[in-house]
């Protein structure tokens, strides 16, 4: 275990050593402790306050006292704190049945619970309240005994099982884990080995008819003799790679939806070098979303599509929808659908606690050195915001059990990150999550300011309902914004999940009522909850707004020549 230990200690310090990694932890650490200060300085300011918040941590811990000796004497008594429903970490049976793990489990529960009430309960304003509780949250699911060898029940039984073996695999994954991030700790969440883009993800026959130096355009060969008219062009986000709508053939929403007679094109954008730092938001509207619509027109010999975004991709399609209409330009988007999407940002959910001026400051900063943001730092943000279930729990599995991680095609493409152009990167942060300039009609683009409420095309808009990066309530409310009805409709499950929900798995549901107005809760205590995916509703919906039909196209229409086949080189540049 030593010896693999040292390996991951020379794969950790060689980077540094050589000057290819510069730490920068001292900024972000300066920023929790400043955080939790304030907090801090509310309680010990006041006397009274002070002994308040010691006394009720204090009485947790006697009552847990008195709990635990009746416990040992044989009376029967309920637990002082209980872990939620959900929660995966305290399963072993140990957790409970044993007194000294049992008590060891609802003392940390109590003293995590304590410190979240103090910064509920704090009077401090509202976006340092927001960090103090993610940060929190952090710190508590970092310290949980279900992560640390002689505290886990579980653990201890597979080390003396084992002889230590455990943490000798644990040890040697660690080792190249760090190895594979170059110096910092890449966690493998699945077995990269199983997967291969091109060979079992995204397979969806089809060619790249256009490229330039933004994005590659794919055109998806037919399934169906004749197909819908219009043709569908996707705008997926470019933080993470477009493969995530064609997974597996079983997953694929471009494959069933190709299977369902739609003529599919869908935008691979590309993974950027600090050679594209200076490409803002006006360039990826232009040589991305206008480009990849005029492109897919020409191929398929008409004059309209319909135009779908998925998250920013989403946002972006509805700032290129107020720009064409600010500019008094139809470029033929006959309708626009939105995954995920928000274009208010108020209510963005805990991806706001990393923005902020002095935060974003710092940001930009490094990005002027680089000319990019390293897409592993989003990634590491992103599974920061469900750090149970996407962090611990793998560090648990993997470097103290030992345990290789399962084969699991989401979280492949989830560590298979991005890097972001400064100026775009830039632009996206300040304009929406810092000032939210696009829903109070502030911001300007290309020579002309935009306002949502000259959008007239047909929409409809997903959300999840447990999303953590598009909040369902951000993304009802900035629907309210639009200047025409909505078709909203409310999915279960997450920002992946509730998107790639596949008919044939009849899992999860969906909620549909009448267009967004008032507040979500009123919206679903209104609605109507149908079993299933919403991928069918989509369909009815695409038709209605125009059901002529046409032989089906092969990719380019014999007006383009096709450059490659599907994936495309682009989406295979690793970061």
């Amino acid at each position: 275990m030593v010896e693999e230990g040292g390996k991951a200690m020379a794969a950790y310090l060689r980077p540094r050593e050589e000057g290819r990694v510069k730490d920068d932890i001292a900024e972000e650490v300066a920023d929790v402790m400043k955080t939790l200060g304030h907090v801090a300085e509310y309680w010990l300011t006041d006397p009274k306050r002070t002994v308040d918040v010691q006394s009720r941590l204090i009485g947790g811990y006697l009552s847990l006292w008195s709990s635990t000796l009746k416990r040992l004497a044989g009376e029967k008594v309920e637990p002082v704190a209980q872990p939620p429903a959900r929660d995966g970490r305290f399963v072993d049976p140990e957790w409970s049945s044993n007194p000294f793990f049992d008590a060891l489990k609802q003392t940390y529960l109590l003293t995590a619970s304590w410190a979240e009430k103090l910064v509920e309960d704090a009077e401090i304003d509202k976006h340092t309240k927001h960090k103090a509780e993610f940060y929190v949250r952090q710190i508590a699911s970092a310290v949980s005994p279900s992560n640390f060898v002689f505290t886990n029940p579980e653990l201890l039984r597979a080390t003396f099982a084992s002889n230590g073996e455990n943490l000798v695999r644990g040890m040697k994954m660690l080792a190249e884990d760090i190895e594979a991030g170059d110096g910092e700790l890449k966690i493998r969440q699945t077995d990269n080995s199983k997967f291969k883009v091109g060979g079992n993800l995204a397979v969806t026959p089809g060619k790249v008819v256009f490229q330039n130096e933004l994005m590659q355009l794919i055109q998806y060969s037919p399934a169906t003799e004749t197909v819908l008219k219009t043709p569908v062009v996707i705008v997926p986000p470019w933080i993470n790679k477009f493969y995530v709508l064609d997974l597996n053939p079983e997953k694929s929403f471009v494959r069933w939806a190709v299977e369902q007679g739609l003529t599919v094109f869908i935008v691979s954008w590309v993974n950027p070098s600090p050679a594209l730092a200076d490409k803002g938001f006006e360039d990826y509207m232009h040589s991305g979303v206008l480009s990849a619509i005029e492109v897919a027109k020409q191929a398929a010999n008409v004059e309209q599509v319909h135009a779908v975004g998925y998250c920013v991709g989403g946002t972006m399609l509805a700032m290129t929808l107020a720009w064409l209409a600010a500019a008094g330009r139809d470029v033929g988007i006959r309708s626009a659908t939105y995954f995920t999407t928000q274009v208010d940002f108020a209510q963005a959910g805990d991806l706001k606690v990393f923005i902020d001026e002095e935060q974003v400051s710092v940001l930009e900063r490094r990005m002027l050195e680089s000319g990019i943001m390293d897409g592993r730092v989003m990634a590491n943000a992103f599974n920061m915001l469900r750090a149970n279930d996407l962090i611990w729990p793998y560090v648990v599995n993997n470097y103290l059990k030992g345990q290789a991680p399962f084969p699991f095609d989401i979280l492949y493409w989830n560590s298979d990150s991005t890097r972001l152009p400064r100026a775009n990167h830039s632009f996206y942060l300040r304009n929406c999550y810092l000032d939210n300039k696009f829903a109070r009609g502030a911001l300007s683009l290309a020579g002309h300011r935009l306002d949502l409420g000259k959008v007239t095309v047909p929409t409809y808009s997903l959300a999840t309902r447990e999303d953590h990066i598009a909040p369902a309530v951000s993304v009802f409310n900035g629907l309210q914004l639009f200047g025409a009805p909505v078709r909203f409709v409310l999915a279960g499950s997450g920002h992946i999940a509730g998107v790639i929900n596949p008919p044939a798995r009849a899992k999860y549901q969906y909620w549909t009522g009448d267009a967004p107005a008032g507040s979500l809760e009123e919206w679903i205590a209104a609605a109507d909850m149908h079993p299933g995916s919403w991928w069918p509703d989509w369909l009815a919906w695409l038709e209605a707004q125009d059901s002529e039909r046409a032989p089906a196209r092969e990719p380019g229409g014999g007006v383009l020549d096709p450059i490659e086949d599907a994936p495309g080189s682009y989406v295979k540049v690793k970061s």
